[in-house]
């Protein structure tokens, strides 16, 4: 398997879906080198950036399966290193 650096950008405009973005990542924890959350009161959304090491396949499952909640949005960045 081909593994690559990636980073995901979560942006969670609806809070209530904070509970199923959470058990996404958790199916990935393996996966999962680590993440940072960002509570943006002011604009009422919370920013999440994960960086992971997996294989593509992984990376777009975990990217696709965000950005199909709703009130979440998703992309990924990756590098192969």
């Amino acid at each position: 398997m081909d593994k690559r650096i990636s980073v995901i950008s979560i942006i969670v405009y609806e809070r209530d879906q904070a509970a199923k973005v959470n058990a996404v990542l958790h199916e990935y924890a393996d996966y999962i080198i680590g993440r940072m959350g960002l509570p943006y009161e002011k604009k009422g959304v919370s920013i999440i950036s994960v960086v992971m090491d997996a294989p593509m396949s992984c990376t777009s499952a975990l990217s696709g399966k965000l950005g199909m909640i709703d009130g979440v949005t998703a992309k990924c960045n990756t590098a192969k290193i």
